[in-house]
Order: structure tokens, then sequence, then C-alpha cells
């Protein structure tokens, strides 16, 4: 089996040079933010973060294709770079910390592409996490000086952490009946949002979590960072990995529970 070590350690080069763009234009008062057909926000810094990425990569991996959420996909072939240069946008042009860098590596293999390498790079926060397959996730400054995460153990909806991002997709999908039962069997809740909710599943400090809309590049890293963690990566549906268009994300132990609720009136 690949040991995808020298992918890892490029991906973790990609995310220091979108670091410093972003860094340089988080809090600019000319930052320029645009508005895109889906009427989410795009920012002078999602286009700079991901075409640096993209040099990097046509640089270093020529022969790799990239999706990205900014400039689509380009390329074929059985490897594929998949990026989210700024996940939490609307956070970032607000000057909220709670924003990263998703950058994940997908290869071909049975059941389409499986993500095989993750980092989710938060600089304004300080974080980063990452994973490659058949190594296990860690957090930490770097490579060399990181902690392994693993899930949490608890097995039980009543002292279980869920976290999630808004109501209103839950709505729009019909299913906030089951959501809302699901609040009311766990011991907390707390709408964390993008990113952060998988880091905090991977670390144990939440059990579970779970949003009702994303795309690929929303989902690729953080699936390998909760799975390596010891964790479940679903879609709403139960399909393993980042295919399904939503997330739902736990300790494994509370999965079925979870996807029962979630899926309940659906």
């Amino acid at each position: 089996m690949p040991d995808y070590l020298d992918d890892l350690r490029l991906a973790h080069v990609l995310a220091d040079a979108a670091d410093a763009a972003t860094m340089d234009r988080f809090k600019a008062l000319d930052l320029k933010v645009e508005t895109k057909p889906d009427m989410t926000p795009v920012s002078e810094a999602d286009r700079a973060a991901e075409e640096l990425i993209r040099g990097h990569l046509q640089r270093a991996r020529p022969r790799d294709a990239v999706l990205g959420e900014e400039y689509g996909v380009e390329g074929t072939g059985p490897r594929r770079w998949v990026v989210d240069p700024i996940d939490g946008t609307k956070n970032y042009v607000r000057g909220v910390p709670v924003w990263a860098t998703l950058i994940a590596l997908m290869e071909a293999g049975e059941g389409g592409f499986q993500p095989v390498v993750g980092v989710v790079s938060a600089p304004a926060l300080g974080r980063r996490w990452w994973a490659a397959r058949g190594h296990g996730a860690f957090s930490g400054r770097s490579l060399s000086s990181a902690s392994r995460l693993q899930v949490s153990r608890v097995s039980k909806l009543s002292d279980a952490s869920f976290a999630y991002s808004s109501l209103s997709g839950w709505e729009e999908q019909g299913r906030l009946d089951g959501f809302l039962d699901l609040t009311r069997e766990v011991w907390r809740t707390r709408a964390y949002g993008d990113f952060w909710p998988y880091m905090m599943v991977a670390e144990g400090a939440v059990d579970m979590c779970a949003e009702p809309e994303l795309s690929l590049w929303d989902m690729a890293a953080n699936a390998i960072v909760v799975t390596e963690a010891g964790g479940s990566f679903t879609g709403l549906d139960g399909r393993p990995g980042p295919h399904s268009g939503n997330a739902a994300a736990s300790n494994g132990l509370l999965h079925d529970e979870l996807l029962g609720y979630l899926n309940q009136r659906y």
C-alpha cells in the first residue's frame, strides 16, 4: 500500500503558502468581496489562495488533476487534489477567525475516488490538522511537532455533544423535526459550523456533527482526518466518504443513532 507521506508533506507546503496569502488579507479594510451566482460570497483571498495552490501543484504534481471551489476541475487521471481555499468565507470577510484552507488528495478506487491525504489549516486559530491513509490523524504546528488524534468513547446520546452549522438547511430539506428531536436527546449542542466540528470530532472534544448540504471540497479533507482518528464519516444516506452532498461524522459508536434521527421523518 502506498504510504502517501510525500503527498502529505506537499500538502503541508501548499497549506503554508495558502496561510501566508489568506492571513495577509484577513481583516484588510480594502478586501474585495463579490457574490457568486449561488449567492455565496467570494473574496480576492479565496481566489489568490487557490491560484497559489494550483501553481504549486502544477510544478510538483503535473500529472495530477485538481478540483477547486473557485476554478473547477482541471486534468484527469487516478489522482485528484481537492481544494477549498477558504472554508468559512462568511467568517473570513467579517473578521471571525473560524475559517480554514482544506486540501485533500483523492485516489481512484472501489466506489470511486476516496481521500487518502487531508490537511485542514486554520491559521487565524493557530491550528492545523492532518491525516494520511493508514498513518493516523494528527494536530500540531508541523509534521515534527504534533499529537495524535483519537475520537471520544462516548456511547450514549444523553452524554453526547452534537455540533451543527445552522437550522435553515435542515428545515429546507424537511429534516428539521428529526434534527430537533436529536438535540433534545443529547447532553449538549453547539453551532460551531464549517470545518471546525469535524476536527473536534477527530480530537474527541465533540462526539458527532452533521450538515445537510455540502460540496466535495467541503468534505474531502475532513473525511480522512475523522476516519483516521477512528471515527465515522458518511453522508446522511449512510454512504461512507464525502460523496453524498451532505455529511454526518461521529466517534462511530453513535453513528447509527445520529443517522436514525436525521432521517427520522424524511
